[in-house]
């Protein structure tokens, strides 16, 4: 229930901190994100700011018709707010909504690892590699044969990897740089280089 912006990864490097230690930061291009709508309480059952980023090359009717004046926006997102009073429709938002030490929540889509076994996506334990072992990577048993006769839903197996959509929670606003639309956020984010990551007040 907290405001946000929009945002690309850029990647990641470091920092130094006054202390002189070092903090590894991944560095979040914001570009200023336009309220494109008010979700509001009375009209659609709950209250929510959507806000648009990027520029779109193309766009369908129905969006053309919603955004009529405002930027041609690539991606929308909502967050939802307890009241939308302190909002208006055309308002800009950028990093300057946050401040160096806030903690924020960063949303984005983890890097695709395609199909993997079970132990690099479950950290199983390979078997023994001599004395006679065939049971090196093999994922071993996955449930009785009489009973319960089945194998369970959501036994941990083979299969495909990462593309799914992951939130670091707690993260650590290092620095808010407004001149260059750039916020420095403390350890890893989700997702490849240029991915799209939304980044809200914790």
């Amino acid at each position: 229930m907290s405001i946000g912006v929009i945002g690309r990864k850029v990647g990641m490097t470091q920092v130094f901190a006054e202390d002189g230690t070092m903090v590894p930061v991944s560095v979040v291009a914001v570009e200023p994100n336009t309220v494109t709508e008010l979700r509001t309480l009375e009209r659609d059952g709950y209250t929510a700011v959507q806000v648009g980023a990027g520029t779109a090359k193309r766009l369908t009717k129905p969006r053309a018709g919603q955004l009529k004046d405002l930027p041609r926006v690539r991606d929308v997102r909502e967050f939802r707010v307890d009241d939308v009073a302190g909002y208006e429709i055309g308002q800009t938002l950028d990093v300057s909504l946050f401040e160096e030490g806030e903690s924020v929540a960063v949303t984005g889509t983890s890097k695709g690892k395609g199909f993997a076994g079970t132990i690099k996506r479950h950290h199983f334990r390979r078997g023994p590699e001599t004395h006679g072992s065939d049971s090196h990577r093999a994922p071993g048993s996955i449930g009785g044969g009489t009973y319960p006769g089945k194998v369970f839903r959501g036994t941990p197996m083979a299969g495909h990897m990462g593309t799914e959509r992951v939130t670091l929670k707690n993260a650590t606003i290092v620095r808010s740089d407004a001149e260059r639309n750039l916020l420095l956020v403390k350890g890893p984010v989700p997702g490849h280089r240029n991915a799209l990551v939304v980044v809200r007040k914790a």
